[in-house]
């Protein structure tokens, strides 16, 4: 396979190689504002795919879109001090509207936790009006110093989760169902393995009484947070006074949950998966699944490929057909740039051996079919595709996890091989600093199912509490 010159490759610079796939894929270009990019048609595309997905697990649960207005008053947000600390510093402020002071700021709403409880504290009056399970897609605003297209943008697109619950046990257990339909989304529709788990509370959502976290692994060992899901406990309904008529009559405070996911997933579909040829998407969200290259377009040609192609449309394939007058060559590079899942090529030598060429993205392998055989031989390479996205990536991160029980051990392993690292801790935060110290190594998350990789910390070698995987993030 010939290397595609116009992308550095991903071995020498990964940073160079994911900008030069987002500009040659045609994914985004940079805007007039630092930190705020167009999300171009292609990539908007493949967000609407992962939108519908999610879109239909949530209502599949119970949850009801709405929408909140961008700007959040500076006294409301203000009502939970830990939540308003925790966001202060990456907030946006509104001070004039047209030429006049506005009498108080406005903030550019980061996230939405303050309107909803408002809302709430005005719609719940009764345990008959609970759970209240909305969600609402939006843009938000976080002033980030340091950018990169879809992993660290000043606004971008998200969904944001809130909910309202009459007892600790039903808000619960909504922290965790919305946890595992984002684990769900990753693994079984983008091909991303994720390891799940609670974070520390160093590390938790501010104003949350825990987070749940799902944390994928990068081609470069570098760890995403990929999605979160946050029990509030009552930590929200009592300042803002968000309380219902229970059972017996008396007044009560709700419990509250809110869960995400950004257009940062997108940075991490590129990451986890591409080459240096381009994207390479998984099947289940790439907005072509299938494209049909004309390698001459003479009347036999074209009609064949529009007769395969809506055969493939009746099956449910999203396909497409590149006609144009461009050579076969640069047509072919082209949809593996944008990591078009199967290519079929088609020409007037195949046609009158009745024969087309199928090249599957992920691998390279080409394979010849009859016309007959098209629809079958594309579903099953489809359904291959997928699979062999998601092991060869749970393979890798196999391969980039590490085990370390000692800090020295955990100093030469971040160094020289990015990754997991797998190590005790013994619930200090002071310990969970220091670990930081190594290229700025965080806490991802304590797992769900831990296990006991030795008796004492990492760090300060006394008894340990939890194992941790630790790593580097973007």
């Amino acid at each position: 396979m010939i290397k595609n010159e116009k992308i550095t490759s991903r071995d020498v610079d990964f940073a160079k190689w994911y900008t030069d796939i987002v500009k040659q894929a045609h994914l985004a270009t940079y805007s007039g504002v630092k930190g705020c990019i167009v999300f171009e048609p292609y990539v908007y595309a493949i967000w609407e795919n992962i939108q519908k997905v999610l879109d239909e697990k949530f209502k599949e649960t119970g949850h009801k879109n709405l929408y909140m207005p961008m700007f959040i008053p500076e006294s409301l947000l203000k009502k939970e001090g830990e939540h308003v600390e925790g966001f202060a510093p990456e907030v946006a402020w509104v001070t004039h509207g047209g030429n006049n002071p506005l009498e108080e700021r406005l903030c550019v709403r980061p996230t939405s936790e303050t309107l909803f409880c408002e809302y709430y504290a005005k719609t719940i009056n009764s345990y008959r009006d609970l759970p209240k399970l909305c969600n609402q897609w939006c843009s938000v605003v976080r002033w980030e110093k340091n950018t990169r297209p879809f992993l660290r943008t000043r606004e971008f697109l998200w969904q944001e989760g809130h909910t309202a619950h009459e007892t600790a046990q039903e808000a619960e257990e909504e922290t965790m169902r919305m946890l595992n339909i984002y684990k769900d989304l990753f693994e079984n529709y983008m091909a991303i393995p994720v390891i799940t788990g609670r974070k520390t509370e160093k590390e938790k959502f501010a104003g949350a009484e825990y987070t749940l976290t799902a944390e994928a692994l990068m081609y470069d060992g570098v760890s995403l947070q990929s999605a979160t899901s946050h029990y509030f406990g009552q930590k929200f309904s009592k300042p803002f006074d968000v309380k219902f008529s229970g059972r017996n009559n008396e007044l009560e405070y709700v419990y509250q949950t809110s869960w995400g996911a950004s257009t940062r997933m997108i940075g991490g579909l590129i990451m986890v998966h591409g080459d240096d040829n381009g994207l390479v998407l998984p099947p289940k969200i790439a907005p072509t699944q299938v494209v049909i290259v004309t390698i001459k377009n003479t009347e036999e040609v074209l009609a064949k490929a529009h007769e395969l192609a809506d055969e493939l449309k009746e099956e449910g394939v999203r396909v497409e057909i590149d006609d144009s007058d461009k050579s076969a060559g640069y047509k072919f590079a082209e949809h593996e740039m944008r990591g078009v899942p199967v290519r079929l090529e088609i020409g007037p030598r195949d046609l009158a051996e009745d024969k087309v060429t199928l090249a599957r993205r992920d691998n390279h392998e080409k394979s010849v079919v009859t016309s007959e055989e098209v629809v079958p031989a594309i579903s099953k390479l489809l359904d291959a595709i997928q699979k062999n996205m998601f092991d060869t990536a749970k393979k890798r991160n196999e391969s980039k996890t590490y085990v370390c029980k000692t800090f020295e051990e955990a100093r030469e392993t971040i160094n020289a091989h990015p990754g997991f690292i797998k190590a005790m801790w013994c619930g200090d935060e002071a310990c969970e600093l220091k670990m930081k110290e190594l290229r700025g190594m965080k806490s991802r998350c304590i797992p769900f199912e831990e296990e006991h990789l030795s008796d004492t910390c990492v760090v300060c070698g006394k008894k340990a509490k939890h194992m941790v995987y630790w790593g580097i993030q973007y």
